[in-house]
């Protein structure tokens, strides 16, 4: 298993990014390639003894695709941009899974462009898990596309459902399309005519329409909804796991000596809550639909996230993903995009 990661994508590149990939090499026993500014690169690696047996290589690049950036036009005059580079390296057979915590957009534009979509797939689509008292429900599409065709969420739907079963282990996964009430005929056209088509298909567990609040809850182990929405449920998750532990530790501070004595003995659950809440923990989104492996952290990662993330990567690789998207979209004619008929 070879990664090649992004080293200058992200807030707090190349430091966090380099830290992440030492201690995922520990971890998980792979190697890995740093794409980006090898002096930086090098700078970052003098703190990690031994990093030279680890199977990390560094390839050198000259160039970084910047946040505020325009995807399109920075991914195509940039050739020798860190991501670009490293997503060429997947296309190029040279590593099995790439991973970034640059830009978003560029990131996604970037795996289109040169790893191009699976035949039969209209848009790609970012699977995002959030933490549930069952495990996690994963959300897609969490931000790749906005104003999704119906084909398009039934396609994010049945590829959320291989990845919960092959990466999380979730057998027969239940299906929910995000809504705003459980009867069929409730929500806009596009959610109505998305629902028809879910209900057409064999080979997913269609459980019918998700409210928000089943999302937290995991009353269903996918969800799917168009991107623009998806990152606004995303968001809103983060800022309110941050919120809550904010309140908690107030609430101990301002409770007095017995409220401090109380979150003492609480202490090891608390702790186990505030993992169960840490994005960090999870790491990175993989970009389903595309022909590689691609995987996508946020911006502000720290080398937990980054170490986490190649761990995610790691698991779709060795789930065979790919191949399964590909043998779903024989089996089901509801499936294709109806661009792609053409």
């Amino acid at each position: 298993m070879k990664i090649a990661v992004d080293a200058m994508g992200g807030d707090f590149a190349p430091e966090q990014i380099v830290f992440g990939a030492v201690r995922a090499a520990k971890k998980y026993h792979c190697d890995i390639v740093l794409v980006g500014d090898e002096p930086k690169i090098r700078e970052v690696l003098k703190h990690e003894n031994g990093w030279e047996n680890l199977g990390i290589t560094i390839h050198h690049t000259t160039e970084v695709i910047e946040m505020d950036e325009h995807p399109a036009e920075a991914v195509r005059s940039k050739k020798d941009s860190s991501l670009v580079v490293a997503t060429r390296l997947v296309k190029d057979g040279a590593c099995d899974a790439v991973l970034s915590a640059g830009s978003t957009g560029a990131a996604v534009t970037a795996a289109q462009l040169i790893l191009k979509r699976i035949r039969g797939i209209g848009r790609p689509t970012i699977a995002t898990p959030i933490p549930t008292p069952k495990g996690a429900t994963l959300l897609l599409d969490s931000g790749a596309n906005v104003d999704s065709k119906p084909i398009h969420l039934v396609q994010s739907g049945m590829m959320g459902a291989i990845y919960a079963e092959y990466v999380f282990g979730t057998k027969n996964p239940k299906v929910g399309l995000l809504n705003i009430g459980e009867e069929e005929t409730k929500g806009n056209e596009q959610a109505k005519e998305t629902y028809a088509l879910l209900k057409e298909m064999h080979t997913i567990n269609f459980g019918g329409n998700a409210e928000g609040r089943d999302i937290p809850k995991g009353n269903f182990d996918v969800v799917i909804c168009d991107g623009f929405v998806g990152n606004v449920v995303l968001k809103f998750a983060e800022g309110l796991a941050k919120t809550i532990m904010k309140l908690i530790k107030e609430a101990i501070k301002d409770g007095g000596v017995l409220a401090k004595l109380g979150a003492l003995m609480l202490m090891p659950t608390l702790k186990k809550l505030g993992k169960r809440l840490d994005a960090s923990e999870y790491g990175g989104a993989p970009l389903l639909g595309v022909n590689g492996v691609c995987i996508i952290s946020h911006g502000s990662s720290n080398a937990k996230s980054i170490c986490s993330a190649i761990g995610v990567a790691n698991d779709y690789v060795n789930g065979n993903v790919l191949e399964h998207i590909r043998d779903a979209l024989t089996q089901e004619e509801v499936l294709a995009d109806e661009g792609e008929k053409k």
